[in-house]
């Protein structure tokens, strides 16, 4: 399975590309698919699978295909953390896997 099997829009394909990102770990393959047709989803996995891609994907899709139009800084999406550090991880994976929809973000 790859990516695209899993309707990631082109822009945020580019950007998995580049980060090397071809082949979704178990946890993404689970969790993209029914959050993208506005599932809740609950999942557990180890340190290092990809769940924080798991989650951002399909919020980052969503955002992409409904942009506001005409309306300035309003919050579509809000993550919660238990910590900084991990909120600094989800932003650096959100630069990465934005980078080409025209959304913006920020901790």
């Amino acid at each position: 399975m790859t990516f695209k099997e899993l309707s990631i829009v082109e822009p945020v394909l580019r950007a998995l590309n580049e980060k090397g990102h071809t082949i979704p770990t178990p946890i993404q393959q689970q969790a993209i698919a029914p959050a993208l047709d506005n599932r809740d989803i609950l999942g557990l996995a180890q340190t290092g699978t990809g769940k924080t891609a798991a989650f951002v994907l399909p919020i980052i899709q969503q955002l992409y295909l409904n942009k506001s139009q005409g309306r300035k800084r309003e919050i579509r999406a809000l993550i919660l953390t238990p910590t900084r550090e991990l909120a600094i991880q989800i932003n650096e994976c959100l630069s990465d896997y934005i980078r080409y929809t025209g959304l913006r973000h920020c901790v």
